[in-house]
């Protein structure tokens, strides 16, 4: 259990003064400046050696991505890009940073650009986060009026300006190069890669694009050292963790947990347990909609971590955790997350925007019974054939929590297609002729 001097987002619950004022009495823009004078290679440097991972989503190392930006400044200027589209059904973490911890946030936006020798940073907040865009505004507005951030900011050498985008509410968007044509006014439509945006991205300029997590964790991590980070949760794993838990648990929160944390005690202690108690439980997903379910039997004692998760085949994504006790219809609830992918594709490849219709039609199709169990198989068949081969990663998060049921939970597909046809044989009979 994570000990609360070892926390970071100290403000996540919005019982302390979100302005600049409380954000300084909490630790926030403590030494910032000495952080600048130390140089950009020194920044990147105390990033890696803390061994924090990409809290986005795809857990790449942080400091190896700030590593890949030229080390100097060219014809083109240097961005960096913050996606806060956070459009990942079960997540909500970034939100509350903007809501509550917005200067901690904007710190970040600082240290990172000056690490990657970028005088400019954008953020990109999803199209409904209505509310948590002008809190952030209002907390960039204070940062400017006290000098933290536009010329000289912070009283280092280093101009700095922030600039919040606003997007339209589209999942897509929250792919890094999908971000990056929205934010150059085209549709949001993900380019090839290569070349990568650290050395082709917004405006064609090099470009790193991170969470808001990621971003909003750096200040902390360097002023208490990366060896105090890296000595939470495992080897490669390490650092704290914002984790989203809902569903069918008895108290739903967000909540800053150690990395590695036992996913059972992770949803017990803080989450008030499974609704009926832990023998109620039947799956979780683990990492927001996009990774595959876990059934009981893993959650009894797998780990909250990249890796752990990665060995039971599924992932730690964006620590949504979602519950789901046994009176769920876990094929239907499947069928409906394949609903939300097809709805969502942009349509650019083929794999994707055929085959996310074509999943959630026969995904449909399966949880009223009514199909086939060769189907079962071809079902799995053709997600194998869209995983992987599109240009972004949506193909994939639409495919693998259809593997996830598959994998988990075949035998209760097959009673279902069994037990409509048993209640209909005239009909079943009448549609296989």
């Amino acid at each position: 259990m994570l000990a609360d001097k070892d926390r970071i987002f100290t403000n996540l619950y919005g019982q302390h003064d979100w302005r600049l004022e409380g954000a300084r009495a909490r630790g926030a823009w403590n030494g910032t400046a000495d952080i600048l004078r130390m140089g950009p290679e020194w920044i990147v440097e105390q990033v890696k050696a803390s061994g924090l991972r990409g809290r986005g989503g795809a857990g790449f190392p942080t400091g190896l991505k700030w590593s890949f930006m030229p080390k100097e400044i060219g014809e083109r200027p240097h961005y960096l890009v913050v996606n806060a589209d956070e459009s990942e059904p079960g997540t909500c973490k970034d939100r509350e940073i903007m809501r509550h911890d917005p200067h901690l946030f904007i710190e970040g936006c600082l240290v990172a650009s000056a690490a990657m020798r970028a005088h400019t940073c954008y953020i990109y907040v999803r199209g409904e986060y209505i509310a948590e865009r002008n809190r952030l505004q209002g907390a960039i507005d204070e940062a400017y009026a006290a000098g933290l951030v536009g010329p000289k900011a912070c009283g280092s050498d280093w101009d700095f300006d922030i600039i919040v985008h606003h997007g339209a509410g589209a999942y897509i968007c929250g792919e890094e190069t999908a971000l990056l044509e929205s934010l150059e006014g085209k549709k949001g439509q993900p380019r090839l890669k290569p070349p990568f945006p650290a050395n082709v991205g917004l405006y064609g300029a090099p470009t790193t694009v991170n969470n808001v997590e990621s971003i909003a964790a750096a200040p902390t991590i360097i002023r208490r050292g990366a060896n105090w980070f890296a000595g939470l949760g495992r080897p490669n794993n390490t650092g704290t963790k914002l984790f989203c838990i809902s569903g069918h648990v008895n108290r739903p929160c967000n909540v800053e947990e150690e990395m590695s944390i036992p996913l059972r005690t992770l949803i017990d202690a803080h989450a008030g347990g499974v609704r009926g108690g832990w023998d109620n439980l039947k799956a979780v997903i683990p990492g927001g909609s996009s990774v595959p379910l876990i059934p009981k039997e893993i959650c009894d004692n797998v780990l909250m971590d990249f890796d752990a998760l990665k060995e039971v085949q599924s992932g730690l994504g964006t620590a949504a955790v979602i519950v789901m006790d046994k009176s769920t219809d876990v094929i239907k609830a499947i069928a409906r997350l394949s609903y939300f992918y097809r709805h969502e594709s942009c349509g650019q490849c083929t794999p994707c925007r055929e085959g996310t219709g074509w999943m959630w039609r026969v995904m449909e199709r399966m949880a009223r019974g009514e199909a086939e169990l060769s189907e079962i198989d071809t079902l799995l068949e053709v997600s194998y054939q869209i995983e992987g081969h599109t240009i972004c990663a949506l193909g994939d998060a639409a495919a693998w929590p259809v593997q996830g049921l598959i994998r988990h939970f075949r035998p209760e597909i097959e009673e279902r297609i069994n037990s409509y046809r048993k209640s209909k044989p005239v009909a079943v009979s009448a549609a296989a002729e």
